[in-house]
């Protein structure tokens, strides 16, 4: 017997997710205007930013996944050749080759859409083959993500394209991948780094490792980030300094403090207490896109939903982990806290797809 949807079901939106990205649309803004040194402009673009993302968030809701899966190939074509004209003809900015800019109208990073492509292209070759894959199917789907990891890595942008690479690899792991492959994987990560190092990481790529492996080496230079990052977290104690009341970032110690770094700067003005709730929201988020995974009632749903969220996940690992100098620096922004348009953007469509899976079902008693 079928039961009744709720209003928010009926309109495709998911009140648990809206209610936690609101309230991590609300917590960003208070950072953002410590962080950026009380500058309105800032606040005020990410504000739009949130905004543009909600609207677009509750118009993907809208659509059902399979008509979503008939549009896929068409957009990682499309994702693939946004890449190629980006060096050809993209704008440069910071040594890095990465956005196109339209004069007057737009500039975006092609580089954040394909953080949500490639993971629905690898759903949408496996939702009609027989799992687990095979050899053939495996190599296609490698090939698939290889094509779009390398376009980003030559930009340079390393860590986006671990980002795309991992987001299309845990498709894989979901479909099925047999163990040995997996073992093997990553086994051929040591000659894989190594040769990474020796023959694709340019100069500060490698600088960052070595910053990160010994950050007091050059403490006026490659490690002042990092040291910077960690005396601002480590200031803030358990209950903080208070809000605006921060050293290290209004006083232009901490750079990228906006960014890539604005956890050191809620670190230091709400100290362990504000970050624990930052990753209690976080730690929500993600349960409940398991949650949606695990109840999706398609195989490109279910793809598509856990790889999305695993995705989430390795975002926010990886950009705490840098931050407070568990991992090298790779330019990883912190997800809907860290400034960044086309990044958020990007985060709140995925979470829309997440949206459009689970309401988008039969509702059975």
């Amino acid at each position: 017997m079928r039961r009744r949807a709720t209003f928010l079901q009926r309109v495709h939106v998911d009140g648990i997710l809206l209610l936690l990205l609101l309230t991590l649309a609300v917590g960003s803004l208070l950072i953002l205007y410590s962080a950026s040194g009380k500058n309105l402009d800032v606040v005020m673009k990410q504000a739009t930013s949130f905004g543009l993302g909600l609207v677009g968030m509750l118009i993907i809701a809208q659509f059902e996944p399979r008509f979503m899966a008939r549009w896929v190939p068409l957009a990682y074509a499309g994702g693939v050749a946004l890449l190629v004209a980006v060096d050809v003809m993209g704008h440069t900015a910071m040594g890095a080759t990465r956005w196109i800019n339209i004069p007057g109208v737009i500039r975006f990073q092609p580089s954040e859409l394909m953080k949500i492509i490639m993971p629905a292209t690898i759903a949408w070759y496996f939702s009609n083959r027989s799992l687990p894959p095979k050899f053939k199917h495996i190599c296609i789907s490698a090939a698939m993500i290889l094509v779009p990891f390398v376009l980003i890595l030559i930009q340079p942008d390393l860590g986006t394209s671990l980002l795309i690479i991992t987001s299309g690899g845990f498709v894989l792991f979901m479909a099925g991948l047999k163990w040995r492959w997996v073992i093997g994987a990553v086994a051929a990560l040591v000659p894989v780094a190594i040769g990474f190092w020796m023959f694709v990481m340019h100069q500060y790529q490698k600088q960052r490792v070595l910053t990160f492996l010994n950050p007091e080496s050059d403490p006026l230079g490659s490690g002042w980030n990092i040291i910077q990052s960690k005396a601002a977290i480590g200031s803030g104690g358990v209950f903080g300094k208070g809000w605006l009341q921060g050293t290290q970032s209004h006083l232009d110690f901490l750079p990228e403090s906006h960014t890539d770094f604005i956890i050191a700067v809620l670190a230091e003005e709400f100290g362990l207490v504000g970050v624990c709730l930052l990753l209690l929201v976080y730690m929500l988020l993600i349960a409940r896109g398991l949650v949606i995974t695990v109840q999706a009632q398609t195989l490109f749903g279910k793809l598509l939903a856990g790889a999305l969220t695993m995705t989430f996940f390795v975002y926010v690992f990886v950009n705490i982990g840098m931050v407070s100098g568990l991992l090298p620096v790779v330019g990883v922004p912190l997800p809907f806290i860290s400034f960044g348009g086309t990044s958020l953007v990007t985060l709140l469509a995925g979470f829309g797809i997440l949206m459009s899976i689970h309401t988008h079902r039969k509702w059975m008693t």
